[in-house]
C-alpha cells in the first residue's frame, strides 16, 4: 500500500511523519529499518506517527520509532516537528497542544515566529527510574567501561537523566575531540542502562553556553537531540556548573533551555522545518 508522508528535521535531526489519523497502516520493525536506510530508503533518524489521541485530556497521540525499528518512549526535537506538523497540516486549530507520549504528556505551543516551545516535565534523577542502576542518588556516578588497549578498563564519570527518554552525560574539554564514536556504543549498551541509553557529551563554554554532541541509542550521532539538551542542563545544574536559562550549540544548531530546579518543568525552545512531502509503498 501506499503511505504519504512529510520528511522534515530539527537543526538536522530528521524525521518521516506520518499522519495515522486519515489514513491507517501497519508498520514492522524491519520497514522502518528498510525506510530509514539512507542509500536505499527515505533516510531519517527517527519515524514519527501522529495518532488519535488514546484519553479525552490530549489532542494527539505521538510514536516513535529510532532508525532501528525500535520504539522508544520520547523525542524533544520530534515533538517540535509533530507539532508544526500538527498545525500545517490543519488536523488541528490550537497553537498549544497536549500530547499522549508512551511516557507521558507533553505540552507544545508554536510561536508566532513559526518556532516550537516544548514543555518535557520535570527531569527524573532517581537512578531506578531513569533507569540506572545505583545505590542511591548521585549529581555524577563513576562507570567502568574498557579502555582503548581493550585488556583494561578505565573510569568515565557520567550523570544519569531521564526526560522521558534515559540519558547519560559526560563532560567533555574540547567537544571536536570529545570520544563519541568510541564511548557512544560502549555506555549505550551499558548493563547499568536496563533500556539502553542516549550519550551526551558537553564542553561548557560558560555557565550560560554550552556544546553539546549525543550518541542517541539506536540511531547513532544525530545533528541534534532535544531531550539530550534538557538533560545535559539538567546535569550541568545538578553539579552546580550551570545557570537556569542555558544556549545548547549542537551540529545542527541552537536550542534554548530553562530549568528553575525540583518541581519544575525543563522548557525547551527551537526550530522545526519541513523537507518534503512524499508517498512510499510499504
Amino acid at each position: 500500500m501506499l503511505i504519504k508522508f512529510t520528511k522534515m528535521h530539527g537543526l538536522g535531526n530528521d524525521f518521516m511523519v506520518v499522519d495515522m489519523i486519515s489514513q491507517h497502516a501497519h508498520l514492522r520493525a524491519e520497514q522502518v529499518k528498510k525506510l530509514s536506510n539512507r542509500h536505499f530508503g527515505i533516510g531519517f533518524d527517527q519515524l514519527l506517527l501522529v495518532e488519535p489521541p488514546g484519553r479525552p485530556d490530549v489532542d494527539f497521540r505521538y510514536r516513535i520509532f529510532n532508525a532501528d525499528g525500535s520504539e522508544v518512549e520520547q523525542c524533544g526535537n520530534g515533538a517540535r516537528c509533530f507539532a508544526r506538523y500538527v498545525i500545517d497540516n490543519k488536523l488541528t486549530t490550537k497553537d498549544r497542544i497536549r500530547v499522549e507520549t508512551s511516557n507521558g504528556i507533553i505540552e507544545l505551543e508554536v510561536t508566532p515566529d513559526g518556532r516550537v516551545i516544548v514543555d518535557m516535565g520535570p527531569p527524573i534523577l532517581i537512578p531506578e527510574n531513569v533507569p540506572f542502576v545505583a545505590d542511591s542518588m548521585s549529581a555524577e556516578y563513576e562507570i567502568n567501561v574498557p579502555s582503548l588497549a581493550g585488556d583494561n578498563t578505565e573510569l568515565v564519570m557520567v550523570s544519569a537523566v531521564s526526560m522521558g527518554n534515559p540519558h547519560c552525560v559526560l563532560l567533555t574539554d574540547d567537544i571536536k575531540s570529545a570520544p563519541v564514536e568510541r564511548l557512544g556504543p560502549l555506555l549505550e549498551s551499558h548493563e547499568r542502562f536496563p533500556n539502553k541509553v542516549n550519550v551526551g557529551f558537553m564542553e561548557i563554554i560558560h555557565r550560560r553556553f554550552v556544546h553539546l554532541r549525543v550518541y542517541e541509542r539506536g540511531v547513532g550521532e544525530t545533528m541534534a537531540c532535544g531531550t539530550g539538551a534538557c538533560a545535559a542542563v539538567v546535569a550541568g545544574q545538578v553539579r552546580g556548573l550551570l545557570d537556569t536559562s542555558v544556549e545548547v550549540k549542537l551540529p545542527g544548531g541552537n536550542l534554548q533551555v530553562e530549568w528553575l530546579g525540583e518541581g519544575h518543568s525543563v522548557m525547551m525552545k527551537g526550530p522545526a522545518t519541513k523537507v518534503f512531502d512524499g508517498q512510499v509503498r510499504v
